[in-house]
């Protein structure tokens, strides 16, 4: 069942976001080579925290971990490791918060260094999907609409989408109805109604879209071992439209990038 939020519901999910959005920003300063992800996702605990939140991951289905952290193959799901970042890896950092009882929950892949110019593409056309998927959660529209954006982008440049993992719905628990899948068919799937919020979280692979699970009973890696690329921004339909309630402008300002992409996805949430 779709559980639709009122405006004031909507503004708490966005502080939620937002904290999630923060804790990324602090990440972008942290990563580089040599770093491991158990120091990130221990700096990142300290952070959420020191926001009057709570880790959202923690705990959550028995995870051991406040960051999700999924380097080079791996899709999503990766754990914190001891291993440290090399020049040249990319790495998946999904990171979830409970604030005022409503959770924020969203992604980026970040590069390590140079990275080498295909996987730098990957990361471009991921992260341009996930904006082709939000403006097709609009009124009249349904979840196939989004997943056929993001499939009939991504597979244009050749890439395959991961079948078996999907976006959610969003709200008091981290996940809600409806499954939003990153593949489909237009006018398939349920009807978006007027308050809902939902992540959408493109998860892309250079080269098949078969994934396999690793031994953890976590990790999920391509089974190629190519690299895999993941975005995830957490929004509300408002007005018939899509409103982002996370932004990537605190991972922007870390690392010195002018952006515009979000503009057009921020109308009337200031004025709730």
């Amino acid at each position: 069942m779709i559980i639709p939020k009122t405006a004031e519901e909507i503004v708490l999910m966005r502080e939620a976001a937002l904290v999630v959005s923060r804790t990324l920003g602090m990440i972008a300063k942290e990563l580089k080579p040599g770093v491991t992800t158990k120091e990130l996702d221990k700096r990142a605990e300290e952070f959420i925290r020191d926001q009057g939140a709570k880790p959202g991951f923690l705990g959550l289905y028995g995870c051991p971990s406040t960051l999700l952290t999924s380097v080079n193959e791996a899709v999503v799901h990766g754990l914190p490791t001891d291993i440290p970042l090399e020049e040249g890896d990319i790495v998946s950092v999904d990171c979830g918060a409970i604030k005022d009882t409503f959770y924020g929950d969203h992604a980026y892949t970040f590069e390590i260094g140079e990275v080498a110019p295909e996987t730098k593409k990957l990361l471009q056309v991921t992260k341009e999907s996930l904006y082709v998927g939000i403006r097709a959660f609009k009124a009249g529209n349904r979840t196939g609409d989004i997943g056929y954006a993001i499939q009939a982008y991504c597979e244009a440049h050749g890439y395959g989408v991961v079948r078996e993992l999907v976006g959610h719905g969003l709200g008091k628990k981290l996940h809600e109805d409806p499954e939003i899948p990153n593949f489909g068919r237009r006018g398939r799937g349920k009807k978006f109604i007027e308050g809902m919020t939902i992540a959408i979280e493109p998860m892309i692979n250079l080269g098949t879209h078969r994934v396999k699970q690793l031994k953890d009973g976590w990790t999920i890696i391509t089974a190629d071992k190519k690299p895999s690329a993941h975005f995830e921004h957490n929004v509300a339909l408002v007005n018939g439209q899509p409103e982002l309630l996370s932004t990537f402008d605190y991972v922007y300002e870390a690392l010195g990038i002018a952006s515009d992409e979000e503009d057009e996805f921020r109308k009337v949430l200031n004025e709730l």
